[in-house]
């Protein structure tokens, strides 16, 4: 079985240059960065000119980013259809509705060894929906997201996983079935990590004005990196199984880290004469 609970802690690791590129242009809005703002990022995190000159050729070369002009990068639409999808972190607790005891399923049956690519893609379309295995070929998770399954059958659709597999409802499990069925998310682990999140976000939120412009550029990326991923493979389990509040109090304070960090490059950009394209911190 391929897929995995994942549970992001702080500190993360430094992000390689390729990743952090992409972060950036996730976190644009649309705008293109340019290379002299690469190169400036790249360095916060001690990443070489070199290196970063290097990993924009070769994500030119894998079609995620494309030229917007002399030294200028952007998004390629190929590359939107995830990129949508983490912008969209800000309003995922929108998604949440009540929920009636029913699942969504979907049928995925085993891809031979050299479809391990799209083993990755399917991997992480489901993680990001909040499915789990229940067994081998079928995955699971409440009926608590979007207006409908067909809503979360086309957003899977979207984010990679087979157009071929079935997404569909399913109900009235035997009582030891559901049972089986909700210990499939680690909850304590996931309510363990909201206050974990909260706590470290709200103290350096606290102390970010006595920081270094450039070490708070680093921090805030840093931090709100690990927060927003979190949020993106949160499962939105629904009030019955989870504390809510805690998730609300949780997803609160990273809006507030989001615009601290924002403010934060935003201002080190303008000290650095880099506006050719405002990009922020976070998203």
């Amino acid at each position: 079985m391929h897929i995995t609970q994942r549970h992001c802690r702080i500190p993360v690791k430094k992000p390689t240059a390729k990743s952090l590129i992409l972060d950036l242009l996730l976190a644009s809005k649309g705008r293109p960065i340019s290379a002299k703002q690469a190169i400036t990022a790249c360095g916060i995190f001690d990443i070489s000119v070199n290196n970063t000159r290097v990993a924009l050729v070769r994500l030119s070369a894998e079609g995620l980013i494309e030229a917007a002009g002399r030294a200028l990068y952007q998004l390629t639409e190929d590359a939107h259809t995830l990129a949508d999808h983490v912008a969209s972190w800000r309003s995922r607790s929108l998604a949440i509705r009540p929920w009636t005891g029913g699942y969504i399923m979907v049928q995925a049956d085993k891809l031979p060894r050299n479809e391990a690519k799209q083993q990755r893609t399917r991997d992480r379309a489901l993680l990001m929906r909040g499915f789990r295995p229940l067994n081998e070929q079928l995955y699971i998770r409440p009926d608590n997201i979007e207006t409908c399954v067909a809503d979360v059958r086309e957003s899977l659709y979207r984010l990679g996983l087979e157009k071929t597999a079935p997404v569909f409802f399913a109900s009235e499990f035997d009582s030891e079935l559901e049972s089986r069925i909700k210990g499939l998310w680690n909850i304590t682990e996931i309510e363990r990590n909201y206050a974990h999140f909260q706590k470290k976000m709200s103290s350096w939120i606290q102390r970010h004005h006595e920081l270094e412009p450039e070490v708070a550029a680093r921090e805030s990326f840093l931090l709100g990196g690990a927060a927003i991923k979190h949020v993106l493979y949160d499962p939105l389990l629904p009030e019955q199984w989870t504390d809510t509040r805690a998730r609300a109090e949780f997803l609160n304070v990273v809006q507030e880290l989001d615009q601290t960090g924002q403010d934060i490059w935003l201002k080190y950009w303008e000290s650095l004469d880099l506006k050719t394209a405002s990009v922020e911190a976070l998203e």
